[in-house]
């Protein structure tokens, strides 16, 4: 069966097209910040999962000025893409946290003043946005959108993972946000350990009853120096190719249509991959998933 694209579910392209009039590459920027449950403010360790240098591109250092990262992930791209333009992606660790409202500013204005950088997408947790720097992004001149780690909606597992915060404060977080007409996103991840397909379906339900406008998905990867790894619990669940491709099917079906899906897999560099070792790219998986969208809708006519 042939796959197609575009209309069977909202993509991230359309969802920045509505916002920008070009094509958008983001550019990831590392801060220099910590995490809450790392330093001590909640927890140690951070979630079991985590190892933030898996989606941490090379040119991303604390030690170096958002502007030099962003003007070298912009020569990285321009050998493709030379017509593009750009969104800062504040994305390393907590993006928010360890940083008063007026030095987190001062950082977004620098990013803000690189040439071809358009908009700021700003990663972070839900219980680290107060709302002062709710109120001053909203009054940026250029268009911001706020991504916030959820994770699940299930109290229980974020307490397993090392979450430190509730699906409570995720709520609350999107609410206030979405308020001061800032778009939000959420990052989740299918797969956790304890969770079953019920649950994950649930916190789409969840998802839906929230004021979202994006939403990323992940499949649980286990990356070596985690805790997960040395865990390794015997409840995660174990997905092949074929069976996350299938409650990604679902998963667009029950989503409500006008949320804008980023991805559904974790991409994280092949030698610190434990498990599962797919090799799949994000565009091959997207195609099993279209495929077996058109074979659940076909089978329902």
């Amino acid at each position: 069966m042939k796959a197609q694209s575009g209309p069977l579910w909202r993509d991230y392209a359309a969802f920045l097209a509505g916002m920008f009039p070009g094509k958008m590459q983001k550019i990831a920027v590392n801060a220099g910040f910590s995490c809450p449950n790392r330093d001590g403010t909640l927890g140690r360790g951070g979630c079991i999962y985590c190892a933030n240098s898996s989606f941490t591109p090379g040119y991303c250092s604390g030690a170096r000025s958002v502007t030099e990262q962003l003007e070298e992930g912009k020569r990285f791209f321009a050998r493709k893409y030379p017509s593009m333009r750009y969104l800062a992606y504040f994305q390393a660790y907590t993006s928010t946290h360890a940083a008063d409202t007026g030095r987190l500013m001062e950082l977004y204005a620098e990013a803000l003043e690189v040439e071809g950088v358009d908009g700021l997408i700003i990663a972070t947790r839900p219980d680290c946005m107060p709302q002062q720097l709710l109120d001053s992004l909203a009054g940026l001149p250029k268009r911001v959108i706020v991504e916030y780690g959820a994770e699940t909606s299930h109290d229980v597992t974020l307490s397993r993972i090392n979450r430190c915060h509730t699906a409570a404060a995720t709520e609350d977080a999107v609410r206030r946000t979405a308020e001061a007409g800032i778009p939000v996103g959420l990052h989740l991840i299918n797969g956790l350990p304890g969770e079953t397909e019920q649950m994950m379906l649930e916190t789409v339900d969840w998802v839906n009853r929230q004021r979202v406008a994006t939403v990323k998905f992940h499949h649980l990867q286990t990356l070596r120096g985690t805790t997960l790894e040395r865990l390794d619990p015997p409840d995660a669940v174990s997905f092949t190719p074929e069976s996350y491709a299938r409650l990604c099917a679902l998963i667009v079906e029950r989503l409500r249509p006008d949320i804008a899906i980023d991805r559904f897999l974790a991409q994280s560099p092949p030698e610190m991959v434990v498990k599962p070792r797919w090799g799949l790219k994000n565009y091959q998986f997207t195609h099993m998933v279209e495929r077996q969208l058109l074979t659940m809708r076909q089978s329902e006519r």
